[in-house]
């Protein structure tokens, strides 16, 4: 597979353009949902497209080991 490079963040809005804010009432927004994040080898980060067909089990398994996986990809891309 070929590797390609991270895609850049939006610029940051010009002087007199809104931005879309998302009001929470001050209150955190949980995205468990979606499942954990991954660390990509090249630092991008995805989640996994499956997490809610997984079962209890499996979803416990992959946390343990995406949690060991992620620390180290973190760890080599500080270096």
């Amino acid at each position: 597979s070929q590797q390609h490079p991270p895609l850049p963040l939006p610029e940051p809005p010009k002087e007199g353009e809104t931005t879309t804010t998302l009001s929470v009432g001050g209150e955190g927004v949980k995205l468990d949902h979606l499942g954990p994040l991954v660390v990509n080898q090249d630092g991008t980060m995805s989640r996994i497209s499956n997490w809610t067909k997984m079962s209890a089990i499996e979803r416990e398994n992959t946390l343990r080991i995406l949690g060991k996986r992620n620390q180290s990809r973190l760890t080599k891309l500080r270096e």
